[in-house]
């Protein structure tokens, strides 16, 4: 491990980008301003002068985990125009987020639930709330059966994505073909007529 070196030869992002791998890894509450500096080498005061404290570190990289999952699900809606592709794409790109075990900050941004930061749970579900607007957008242009309840069909639909990194192993499945079958399993199969 490298010698412990002054915080001014350090950008925030690293600190972001230490904590979010730590978290991700161990959880939040198993993680201390100490273990962030001892993994960047440098010392706790470094961090502090930058963050005032974990939670400051916490909503700082939540912010930057929803941040990009948000970007990669805009960039995946560019072109498509079919409401099942768009839907397909979009919890793609949320895998592909979620799945890149290099990065941690997704991983956070579905970890840690806003009742594990108090201070913090209103900004959490805030930010929450403005990233899953898309997919309630994207359900509500699906052609479902009357009678189908949109909100649990979104939460199913987070259930499914969400416990992705549980179930798979790195490489095993694209995030593109996991989609699509999950996109499958939810989409009601198309009724023919009778008579037809």
């Amino acid at each position: 491990m490298a010698e412990a070196r002054p915080h001014s030869s350090m950008a925030p992002q690293r600190f972001l980008d230490a904590a979010a791998r730590l978290f991700a890894r161990d959880g939040f509450h198993a993680i201390s301003m100490r273990d962030i500096a001892r993994e960047l080498g440098v010392t706790p005061g470094a961090i502090y002068a930058h963050y005032p404290s974990k939670m400051r570190i916490l909503a700082a990289v939540y912010e930057e985990g929803v941040r990009r999952v948000a970007s990669a699900v805009d960039a995946a809606l560019a072109s498509a125009q079919d409401p099942w592709v768009q839907l397909e794409r979009a919890s793609a790109a949320h895998l592909g987020e979620i799945l890149d075990r290099d990065s941690g900050y997704a991983s956070v941004v579905i970890r840690v639930l806003p009742a594990d930061a108090p201070e913090l749970a209103e900004e959490m579900t805030e930010l929450r709330d403005q990233y899953e607007a898309r997919f309630r957008t994207l359900i509500a242009a699906l052609p479902l059966p009357p009678e189908t309840d949109r909100t649990l069909f979104r939460m199913t639909l987070f259930g499914a994505l969400n416990w992705t990194p549980v179930w798979t192993r790195s490489g095993q499945k694209a995030p593109e073909d996991i989609a699509r079958a999950i996109i499958a399993m939810l989409r009601p199969a198309e009724v023919t007529p009778v008579d037809a």
